[in-house]
């Protein structure tokens, strides 16, 4: 049985897309194969690299990529994700020709304040928000 094609899509697939994908490919065991890619590729955020190395997955070697050059590539997918907050949803791109869209709001890394010891924090609360949707998403297929 061929795994189910998941695309998280967010802004600048820099933080909360790289963290979908990486947990529905570590839990997803197979089942699954996530790509993440966004409307405007950034830089991938260090602090999000940082939290997920705490939780023994090293996303470090990748790279953001953008929608784009999937459409350009004929990608499909099952499932496309979008992972924008509500504040950028209107930033938040549309992937054409997917069979099922979703819309999980995260707050965005990218945009938090503060020192950098709560900066870290938030984005632990993120990771662990992201993880859990990904574990709950996965618990659902199985029904």
């Amino acid at each position: 049985m061929n795994p189910i094609k998941v695309l998280f899509v967010c802004v600048h697939n820099s933080a909360r897309s790289q963290m979908a994908e990486a947990y529905l490919n570590h839990f997803g065991e197979g089942r699954f194969e996530a790509e993440s890619a966004g409307l405007e590729p950034g830089t991938l955020n260090p602090r999000v690299v940082q939290v997920m190395k705490e939780d023994s997955i090293n996303i470090s070697g990748n790279r953001t990529k953008s929608v784009f050059d999937l459409v350009k590539r004929g990608e499909t997918f099952d499932y496309v994700v979008t992972v924008c907050d509500e504040t950028s949803a209107e930033k938040c791109p549309v992937f054409p020709g997917a069979t099922k869209r979703l819309h999980w709001s995260f707050a965005d890394p990218s945009s938090l304040t503060g020192t950098e010891a709560e900066q870290l924090q938030r984005t632990r609360e993120i990771r662990d928000q992201i993880e859990s949707r990904v574990k709950r998403w996965i618990a659902e297929r199985d029904g």
